[in-house]
């Protein structure tokens, strides 16, 4: 490893409510890591699936979901039955699709906050 590089990315995401959050992204096989809870307010969570991380922190101010800037793109071994998984607890979740030029199937899912995930099968190095 070269001291002068980073190694991991984790995304640090604003919500505007963490349990919500943390609910919705244990139904993709996220666990919490952490959590930090200030003057009886949750605000903070650490989420860990598989090599994936995030962390979620409660906004300040109001999440604009057309302005996002930014997309997750998560990998799951078996996209049919995320996808059944999801859909039975009722989140809305597109078809699965041709992702090409990159992974052949892959979805899409919006989060609590609007937020866009592509889940892709496999995982593409």
């Amino acid at each position: 490893m070269h001291a002068n590089r980073v190694s991991q990315l984790i995304p640090f995401v604003q919500v505007a409510d963490v349990a919500r959050s943390i609910a919705f992204y244990e139904l993709v096989g996220f666990e919490v890591s952490d959590t930090y809870v200030h003057e009886g307010v949750l605000d903070f969570a650490a989420l860990a699936g598989g090599d994936a991380r995030t962390m979620l922190v409660r906004a300040a101010g109001l999440i604009d979901a057309p302005e996002q800037r930014v997309r997750f793109y998560l990998y799951a071994d078996d996209l049919d039955a995320l996808r059944v998984h999801l859909l039975s607890k009722e989140v809305s979740v597109g078809p699965i699709v041709d992702g090409s030029p990159g992974p052949r199937r892959e979805m899409t899912v919006h989060d609590p906050d609007g937020y866009c995930l592509m889940i892709a099968e496999g995982y593409v190095e």
